[in-house]
This record gives C-alpha cells, structure tokens and sequence, in this order.
C-alpha cells in the first residue's frame, strides 16, 4: 500500500466520530525486511531534511503525540527519530502538572518547551491532556484555580479548544509548523499489549493498576479525543488519526507525514557571499601550503 498523508489528516471543520476511523488497515509492507527497508529510507530521508532544517534555520518542527495507553508513542517516536542528530531534536513528556504549573493557564508549561527554529521538538502527550483526560475527570478542574468554572457545561471545552486553535496559528505565523499525531489503538489490542506487558519482565515497569483503571473510560476518552480533533484540526496545524493495531504500520504511516511536511517547506541551504567565497579562497590557498 502507499502511504499517502491525505488518507490520515482529519479537514478543518470535520464531526470525528472515532467508531469510523480503522485502528487497522492494510500495511505499507509485505514482509519484516520491506518494512526495515521502507522505514529506513523514512530515517535517512527525514535525517538530510533535519539538517536542511538547521542550516537554513527559518522554520521549527513540533510533533504532538496523543493516545491512550500502550498506542506504541514511545516506539513511534524512537524508530522515526532513530537517524536525526540529537543536537537538533528534543522529545519532552507531559505528566501531572506540578504546583507551579497549576499557578498559570493551562498552556505555560508546555510552552516553555517549544522548539527554536532550526530544530524539531516532540511533545509526548502535550497541552491537549487538558480537553482530554481533564475532560474525562473533570474533578481535576478543581485543582487548577480557576477563578470561574463551569461544572457541567460544554463551555469550557469549547473555550480551550478556542485557545488551542489561537495558540497554533500564532505558531504557525512564527514560522513553526505543529503535526499532531493521534495513535488510534483499538480496546481489544490495548489488552494484549497490557497482557504482554505483565508475560515479558522487562516489560512489567511499564504497567500499573492505574492502566487499567482508565479502560472503564474508555467510551469517554474515544467521545472526548473525537470532539477535541474535529474542533482542533486546522488547515496550519493538522491532525492525523494513525491507526495504530499494527506497531510497524503506524511507523511508516508516521515517518512518511513528517518526511512530506518537512520537503513542503521552502528550505535551502545559505548561499554564501562574494566576500565569504573570496575568504574561503584565501583559507583554501593558506591550507594548501
């Protein structure tokens, strides 16, 4: 199959109803050593733009990840990232805000972490926790201190969805250009993965009680993240809903996106100056004495 990123991208205004998009479709690959082959053509693809990326230093990349648990955000990040230099790439995961993150508004903290230009930066869970999990469990609200909130209205929802959209497209005026990548994982899968998470040991620190705690929500998480992307999804800062039953699949899937946002770019590399080249002459002839 072609990966094309169309297939994937939820358009600005679309209803999301998550029951219609597939947590599973057929591969970009037909054996284990297509999708290694395909994979690291993504890599060594996505290597060569992130330096272009550097050097003509016009543009920031930043990749949001949402999902629910054990949807492959780690792996996703760590094979597509594998060939990008360090030095040009910071990953930064999001948890329970901290007391000083609950004295600002809901953006502050992540904002802080926002790329430079020249770099690209991937937000492991991200602000959106905020009209997700917060919107699951919306006794949360009570600890953030808020001067007004409105206990079971769609109100506040709406206003952060608002503040979200405004924030991107501040971004995006600012030459950084948001991929929001939603891992699509079906319930059925995740319980295997979490099965294999308690058969493998090394596998066991990455499962907890809490994990699946969170499974009795599931239809509330699946109606919360299909409003947040049919709200949010814009023209500037896309989402894509990625599925994600097959680890190897959602890679490519991924890869692909990031390769073609980053070539749609107008980036080349500095030219340099008739007095740069006549200096690098003059350095040229000194070396070669």
């Amino acid at each position: 199959m072609k990966i094309d990123p169309k297939d994937f991208r939820v358009r600005e205004g679309d209803t999301v109803s998550l029951r219609d998009w597939p947590t599973k479709v057929k591969p970009g690959y037909t054996s284990q050593e297509q999708y290694h082959e395909r994979l690291t053509e993504h890599v060594a693809q996505l290597s060569n733009l992130q330096q272009l990326l550097y050097a003509s230093d016009r543009y920031a990349i930043l990749m949001i990840f949402q999902a629910m648990d054990a949807a492959g955000k780690d792996g996703a990040i760590a094979h597509v990232m594998s060939g990008v230099n360090p030095q040009g790439c910071q990953v930064f995961s999001f948890k329970h805000p901290s007391p000083e993150e609950l004295q600002h508004d809901f953006l502050w903290r992540t904002t802080r972490d926002l790329p430079e230009r020249g770099r690209i930066g991937i937000f492991n869970r991200s602000y959106y926790e905020e009209v997700l999990i917060v919107r699951v469990h919306p006794e949360i609200l009570r600890g953030e201190g808020l001067p007004e909130v409105p206990h079971g209205k769609k109100a506040i929802w709406r206003e952060r969805y608002k503040s979200i959209v405004d924030f991107e497209r501040h971004l995006h005026r600012n030459g950084t250009r948001v991929i929001k990548f939603y891992l699509h994982l079906s319930k059925d899968e995740q319980r295997r993965r979490f099965l294999a998470r308690i058969d493998e040991p090394s596998k066991n620190w990455k499962f907890s009680m809490a994990d699946v705690a969170e499974r009795k929500y599931w239809k509330h998480y699946m109606k919360a993240y299909g409003d947040c992307l049919g709200a949010t999804s814009t023209a500037n800062a896309p989402w894509y809903i990625v599925p994600a039953d097959d680890k190897e699949n959602c890679r490519l899937i991924v890869s692909r996106i990031v390769v073609d946002t980053l070539e749609q770019l107008n980036m080349s590399y500095p030219k340099a100056s008739a007095a740069r080249r006549r200096e690098l002459a003059s350095i040229r002839k000194h070396l070669a004495k």
